[in-house]
């Protein structure tokens, strides 16, 4: 298993007329935390389209359990729990301190830049091969 954590501070403009985040702000948070997954595993997102592969969302999906509201300080944590191979599941929860406030996950697919797909750059792999024995 690998995690990322992210820190977010909701600003006024992802908010509804309710005072509440909007659903749809969540998926950017989401990115945000994916990003930096892969990060600090080597693999910056720019560098793997430097490389000409791309990773578009082939599904998504969210649960909210409790409100967030503005200037709520917010930690999102993405997690990869099995080996990725042609996918990647990954696993979002986010949190206000210690309450859960949503849960969801994205699955991606390695593809070259024309959207056709592709197996994962041979580094990719292999890091993958080694965290996930």
């Amino acid at each position: 298993m690998i995690q990322a954590r992210v820190q977010v501070t909701v600003r006024y403009a992802e908010t509804d007329m309710m005072g509440i985040v909007y659903h749809a702000n969540y998926l950017p948070w989401f990115e945000v935390a994916r990003t930096q997954l892969l990060r600090e595993q080597g693999f910056p997102y720019r560098q793997l389209e430097t490389d000409g592969y791309r990773i578009p969302v082939l599904e998504v999906a969210a649960k909210y359990v409790r409100s967030a509201v503005y200037d709520d300080l917010l930690t999102v944590i993405a997690t990869i729990r099995e080996r990725p191979l042609m996918r990647i599941r990954i696993e979002y929860e986010v949190f206000r301190g210690e309450e859960l406030l949503a849960t969801g996950h994205t699955i991606h697919v390695f593809c070259d830049t024309k959207g056709q797909p592709v197996r994962p750059p041979p580094a990719f792999a292999t890091k993958m091969g080694e965290l996930f024995k």
